[in-house]
């Protein structure tokens, strides 16, 4: 009599149903790698608390910070948008913002160039009164330092937060009308006896901080992160350091 194949299917019996399972048994068939890596890494409990966080926090400084004004104007700005980039800083470390990814040069294009229309259209209907604006924006500051600002400090903080964290579960036209009121409590203070002087012309401010705020987010919304902060940085450079060159030339 022949022996038994040792190498049939009858010396594997399939396991039981009630069986234990191990190693790649345990992962259902039906679950994406994405559900298994949410499942498997903890979340962030203070995630979602953190950008609220961050925001009342900024807010707080700015307006505690209105004694020192105007004499220590920067150093308040750099305290305020110190603490949004601290928030987007930690955002980023702990996974709750969105990373800027390699992007496509047509995107980054199409953000320099909203951010250079809007801000050439803005100039063209209101040269004057952004003149104005940027000199009491910046009081007693060099071209250097007002550069350093709107070059670097303004856009990293601002798009990191409110494009980077906010927008990820808001939508994009509340983001604007949330940042451009930050703007608004941010640098009317600095000018407070012009705004209650000319208020139509601060309501002409406002509107426009409204607006470029609004066209950040939409940038980001259509072309990415990183064209949003071009967009925001070219559009800064127009409506701000392009006025303040003219006025201290």
């Amino acid at each position: 009599m022949a022996s038994p194949n040792p190498y049939s299917d009858k010396a594997y019996p399939e396991p039981l149903d009630d069986a234990p399972r191990l190693g790649a048994d345990l992962i259902p068939d039906d679950e994406s790698d994405d559900d298994i890596e949410a499942s498997v890494i903890p979340s962030y409990r203070g995630g979602t608390g953190d950008p609220a966080f961050g925001f009342l926090l900024a807010l707080a400084l700015s307006v505690g910070l209105i004694p020192m004004l105007p004499d220590n104007a920067d150093l308040r700005y750099t305290v305020a948008w110190g603490a949004l980039a601290s928030v987007s800083v930690l955002g980023w470390l702990l996974g709750s913002t969105d990373r800027i990814a390699q992007e496509d040069p047509l995107d980054l294009i199409w953000g320099m160039g909203f951010g250079l229309l809007a801000g050439a259209l803005f100039l063209l209907f209101g040269s004057e009164v952004f003149r104005r604006t940027a000199f009491l924006i910046f009081p007693q500051m060099s071209i250097g330092t007002v550069l350093a600002y709107l070059v670097f400090v303004m856009p990293l903080a601002e798009t990191l937060f409110f494009r980077g964290v906010l927008q990820k579960n808001l939508e994009f036209y509340i983001v604007g009308a949330l940042a451009g009121v930050w703007n608004i409590i941010l640098f009317f203070p600095v000018m407070w006896a012009d705004v209650l002087e000319a208020p139509v012309v601060a309501i002409v401010i406002g509107i426009a901080f409204l607006t470029m705020n609004m066209l950040y987010s939409y940038v980001r919304e259509r072309n990415g992160l990183a064209a949003a902060w071009l967009c925001q940085m070219v559009g800064v450079l127009m409506t701000m350091f392009v006025p303040f060159i003219v006025i201290g030339g």
